[in-house]
């Protein structure tokens, strides 16, 4: 098994457009088996140009992207694949142009070739709360649910894992990963796939660790995606789930009527007390509040690669306590539990 951290990669053959061989020939060749002879077919689905009308100019775009031979990956510290060395001004220029045609890049940041994607989510901010607290990865098989881009899937390979296997049913992130891809080639043990976790086989208890980081608060039911994520681990397996939450006591929850903080499929915030008596209650052993940190406009903002309305705009323009609804300012805890 490659580590692939801060040391050079060289001579990795680049990836034209979206390809999942690599992983469907080694599912063949394990336990899930079965799960490589159902995955094509979700895979078509979720990305089935009928479904998605802007998937062919986002493909296109993807088509756009020059073969370099990328000289140089690091992943451990940051995300940056290749330098300013492996390609001229005019190549680099067209890879821009390429990047930006998929606006708006939510996470990250991405330095590709030289050139800086300054996603509106500074993610890696999140990572570094989240990394003190894991089990270590070397050599395991990880899942991240609901991943976008996947970006921390990235820095999960950085920290030594194995195979990482992002899902995220939006096919612009889909798209927006395999760019990424392109340039550090197919060799690479990572996969981003167009489905959800309801699309799992069920009982997979497959992974060593699952990560489900800004989702929970989107599902309409928690005890259920509680299951879900309980249902894919391995026994002994770590769950690192990372949510919005309220403050308060046992039992209480904000269970917003119209949106929160302009968001509309927001569900459920428990209080820290509340979603661990949740965990308990689905079979989590010890599970455990490793970290809590209110969400700043500096960490999810508006860039040259996010144009759009972002957290400043969220809140209440004199109160930045508050959501523009009037319910209380965004604040993130992290959960983990073993199986």
């Amino acid at each position: 098994m490659k580590e692939f951290t801060t040391k050079t990669v060289k001579n990795i053959k680049p990836m034209t457009q979206i390809n999942y061989d690599n992983l469907l020939n080694h599912l063949k060749d394990s336990p899930l088996a079965y799960w490589a002879e159902i995955l094509p077919e979700q895979i078509r689905k979720g990305l089935c140009e009928q479904r998605y009308g802007d998937l062919p100019d986002w493909n296109a775009s993807l088509a756009k992207l020059p073969e370099i031979k990328t000289q140089d990956i690091i992943l451990d510290s940051e995300v940056k694949i290749g330098s300013a060395n492996d390609c001229n001004e005019a190549t680099r220029s067209q890879i821009k142009n390429a990047l930006q045609e998929l606006i708006p890049w939510r996470k990250g940041p991405y330095t590709v070739h030289d050139i800086h994607i300054d996603t509106e989510w500074r993610s890696d901010w999140k990572w570094d709360r989240v990394l003190p607290h894991l089990a270590p990865l070397k050599d395991k098989f990880i899942l991240d649910v609901g991943c976008g881009n996947g970006y921390h899937c990235w820095r999960m390979l950085g920290a030594g894992a194995n195979r990482v296997i992002g899902i995220d049913p939006s096919p612009r992130f889909i798209v927006q990963f395999h760019m990424i891809k392109h340039f550090a080639g197919q060799d690479f043990p990572i996969d981003v796939l167009p489905i959800g976790i309801e699309d799992l086989p069920e009982k997979m208890q497959a992974f060593d660790s699952v990560f489900s980081m800004g989702v929970f608060y989107h599902r309409r039911s928690p005890m259920d995606h509680l299951q879900e994520l309980k249902n894919v681990l391995k026994p002994g397996g770590q769950l690192i789930l990372e949510t919005l939450i309220i403050e308060g006591k046992l039992g209480d929850v904000l269970v917003p009527e119209d949106r929160y903080a302009k968001m509309n499929n927001v569900w459920f915030l428990p209080s820290c007390d509340t979603l661990l008596s949740w965990m308990n209650k689905i079979g989590f052993k010890n599970p455990r509040v490793v970290d809590i940190c209110p969400t700043t406009t500096q960490e999810q903002r508006m860039t040259e690669w996010m144009k759009f309305h972002s957290l400043a705009e969220f809140l209440d323009q004199e109160n930045s306590a508050l959501t523009a609804e009037g319910h209380p300012a965004p604040i993130r805890a992290v959960f983990v539990a073993e199986n």
